[in-house]
């Protein structure tokens, strides 16, 4: 078996995402597991190339995980013909600029998202990708979790009948940053740099809306800020110019409804920090980043509202546990390695920037839904 080194640069592995998800358990477990077989006799072994603008952390990390190759100089890196493949983690106000360098310089990119702050420039460069002739994808993450994997299982062999509702919660307590540290950067609450939880979240909506039910049509949504003073890394305080909390109905393709919160301004009382609760004509289910559990309409209760007496009836006890019935690898991995495959031998990939597209524009018509205080249609995008 013959191996193959793909260098790929790494703009932003000195954030918390970027530096667990996507280098310690992505790339760097696939190269400490002896690379990717493409099955074709070659294995792939990535080769991590650190990029960013705080040589310190950069230095600290390429030493921690013996990374020869790093640099503040994305200018040369863009121009090492060596480099096969771009991956931005940054703040989301300096992924354009840089995703669109690194396609006139011919790079695959691979990007987190939003991949843009707004959905023409979102299209302008899956235009530019796809003109360059360059392959491209996005991170969606949620789609490769165990929980959803296994909601997904149940929908596609039917269990559902007829889906008629999709309720989701997402969100946890953002320490304000005065008396206990924040558990997200500063900017996030910062509308001038790109923050904003519809412009987080609602991207991830509709891709697990679009991948198991159906895609978005239209959207109605209230979108405000809870908490209107922060304090940032270095303890001084600041005006919250951002949402921090989201509240969508959105209707889907086929008929059924979606209504998904998300708040980082609300304290868990729930098994995960996210949750889906699916509802259809022969069964539901409830699925979170791990668990999914159902219920089949032949094993539905019948419960009587009495506000007169205490609720007796178990009502978690009734649900049946969904069975990994396999091994589930990292969500962030797992997607690495279907990209990697995509970038080495041209296999199907639908996870692209035209998809991160669809995230944005369905953020910027929550967000504008909620200004003119009205229901909007979803178009379909098309480059």
């Amino acid at each position: 078996m013959t191996s193959r080194t793909l260098r790929i640069a790494m703009n932003g592995v000195t954030g918390r995402m970027g530096y667990r998800q996507h280098l310690v358990r992505s790339l760097l477990a696939i190269r400490d597991q002896g690379g990717l077989e493409l099955g074709d006799g070659r294995t792939l072994v990535p080769e991590p190339v650190l990029v960013g603008r705080r040589e310190p952390a950069l230095r600290a990390i390429a030493e921690r995980h013996d990374l020869p190759h790093w640099t503040t100089d994305l200018d040369a890196v863009l121009a090492d013909e060596t480099i096969d493949v771009y991956f931005d983690a940054q703040a989301t106000s300096a992924r354009v600029t840089a995703l669109g360098r690194a396609i006139a310089a011919g790079k695959h990119v691979y990007t987190e998202k939003p991949t843009a702050t707004d959905l023409a420039s979102a299209l302008e460069l899956a235009r530019l990708a796809d003109a360059a002739g360059i392959r491209h994808g996005v991170v969606q993450d949620k789609i490769f979790l165990p929980g959803l994997l296994k909601l997904k299982r149940l929908v596609d062999g039917g269990f559902f009948g007829e889906i008629l509702s999709v309720r989701g919660e997402f969100g946890y307590w953002v320490f304000e940053g005065d008396w206990q540290d924040a558990q997200r950067p500063s900017w996030n609450y910062r509308a001038e740099d790109g923050g904003g939880i519809s412009l987080d979240m609602f991207p991830h909506w509709a891709y697990v809306l679009g991948e198991l039910f159906g895609r978005v049509t239209s959207v109605t949504a209230l979108v405000t800020t809870h908490v209107p003073r922060r304090w940032d890394e270095s303890g001084r305080p600041y005006a919250a110019t951002a949402d921090d909390a989201a509240y969508a109905i959105l209707q889907l393709e086929g008929g059924a409804v979606a209504q998904l919160n998300s708040s980082w301004a609300v304290r868990v009382m729930r098994d995960e920090l996210v949750e889906f609760q699916v509802d259809g004509t022969h069964g539901s289910a409830v699925a979170g980043l791990r668990r999914c559990r159902a219920q089949h309409r032949s094993a539905t209760p019948r419960p009587v509202w009495d506000p007169e007496l205490p609720a007796t009836e178990p009502f978690r006890e009734q649900w049946q546990e969904i069975p990994d019935n396999g091994t589930f690898e990292n969500g962030f991995k797992a997607q690495w390695e279907l990209f990697l495959r995509h970038v080495a031998l041209g296999t199907p990939y639908h996870w692209d920037l035209l998809a991160g597209a669809r995230g944005v524009q369905l953020a910027e018509l929550g967000l504008r839904s909620s200004a003119e205080g009205r229901r909007l249609d979803v178009p379909e995008l098309t480059l």
